[in-house]
């Protein structure tokens, strides 16, 4: 007996750990490494547990994948070497369709559109988020950073108004704690208005945590709100550095039109008749030739609608017409078609973010079935007994 019961214990199955219980071990050492700033190791013990991750097909695993991916890109983004998983994601992605792992979609949809935006591809990031299959928000954050990078691609395309949209909602949505992310929204946000003619209201700029890191785009929205282009040169000379780690140089530069149509508006309410080498001036133009600088750009703001003047290129000057009354315009009815479509994509979005029990509807129906047939039982037996009567 003692010969067998060794026997049995050496014999034993060995136990396998849980895949979850794996996954999660490897998302523990990966965000240690990363807090120790050891990015190498890091970055190779990534690249095990996505190998690992592969050969696994468990719906109980999406959640700790997703997070998995994420840190993943990060330990890549933070060595340099972004580029050589992007294949590696897009496979991912691939396989996180076919299993309708829809977590596991949007993280790495996310991932790669980040990864596009990193190298400035925002061409070949259109078209992934054109061809991906529909982003059902089915996690918060994930849902910001899909609206973020939208608002980044259509401001790079000129869609200013949906990129607008998009940029305002990432940062109504994003969670308090994430003063990194709503900064940097509001950074894209603060210069897309501003492309668009707007100028953002002081409130903007004085959110609590944020004072100090919107500074350099407050002034810059003075400089554009006063329309004086030298000092708009200045201002973006002065904090070139924090607009190129911003990525939003390129756009400041796009600027420069706002600037001095925002100067030719004020101008044209100051005075009834001024001549074309004083515009210049007042615009502080640095070109060869002013004056035809200045006849240019009065042009095209009259044409545009910017001002309502008129050009005597015979005597060169800009005749401005009298200001009319602003109710006479279409301008009230937009701003009023304005805030009716946000209330409504507000109203849209709240409804579909409702959540019901499943098959609700079904259990409804159930119980108004079993009631049915209580009643009808009843019946049955009342009619039963007063049979039995009758007999009787």
């Amino acid at each position: 007996m003692e010969v067998d019961s060794v026997t049995s214990v050496t014999q034993a199955p060995a136990k396998y750990p849980l895949p979850e219980l794996e996954i999660y071990c490897y998302l523990l050492v990966l965000i240690f490494l990363i807090d120790q700033k050891k990015y190498n190791e890091a970055k190779t013990c990534s690249s095990a547990s996505i190998a690992r991750l592969k050969n696994l097909n468990r719906r109980t695993v999406d959640v700790l994948a997703s997070r998995l991916y994420s840190y993943y890109s990060l330990s890549y983004e933070l060595t340099g070497d972004l580029a050589e998983i992007r294949g590696n994601l897009l496979a991912l992605h691939r396989v996180a369709t076919l299993r309708h792992d829809e977590l596991g979609q949007e993280t790495l949809l996310n991932l790669l559109l980040r990864n596009y935006l990193h190298y400035n591809l925002y061409d070949q990031a259109e078209k992934l988020r054109s061809k991906a299959p529909r982003f059902e928000a089915h996690s918060n954050q994930q849902f910001c950073r899909y609206l973020f990078y939208l608002g980044k691609i259509r401001t790079i395309q000129l869609e200013y108004t949906d990129a607008k949209e998009s940029l305002l909602q990432a940062a109504r949505k994003a969670p308090a704690a994430a003063l990194g992310f709503r900064v940097l929204c509001n950074k894209w946000a603060v210069i897309v208005r501003l492309l668009l003619g707007e100028i953002p209201e002081r409130t903007v700029f004085m959110q609590k945590g944020m004072e100090n890191a919107l500074r350099p785009y407050f002034e810059l929205t003075n400089a554009v709100r006063i329309g004086d282009l030298e000092l708009f040169k200045s201002i973006a000379e002065k904090f070139s550095s924090t607009f190129n780690a911003d990525k939003t140089l390129n756009l400041i530069v796009r600027l420069r039109h706002n600037v001095i149509r925002t100067g030719l508006r004020n101008i044209s309410i100051s005075y009834s008749r001024i001549s074309l080498a004083d515009v210049a001036k007042k615009l502080r133009l640095d070109s060869a030739n002013p004056v035809a600088e200045a006849e240019s750009i009065v042009a095209k703001a009259i044409r545009d609608g910017a001002i309502d003047a008129t050009l005597d290129h015979a005597n060169g000057w800009m005749v401005s017409k009298e200001t009319g009354d602003i109710y006479s315009t279409n301008e009230p009815q937009i701003a009023f078609n304005s805030r009716i479509a946000f209330c409504l994509n507000m109203h849209n979005e709240a409804v579909r973010a409702l959540r019901f029990p499943p098959n609700s509807h079904k259990e409804k129906e159930s119980a108004e079935k079993r009631r049915e047939r209580q009643q009808q039982e009843q019946e049955l037996a009342k009619h039963i007994a007063e049979e039995d009567d009758d007999e009787f």
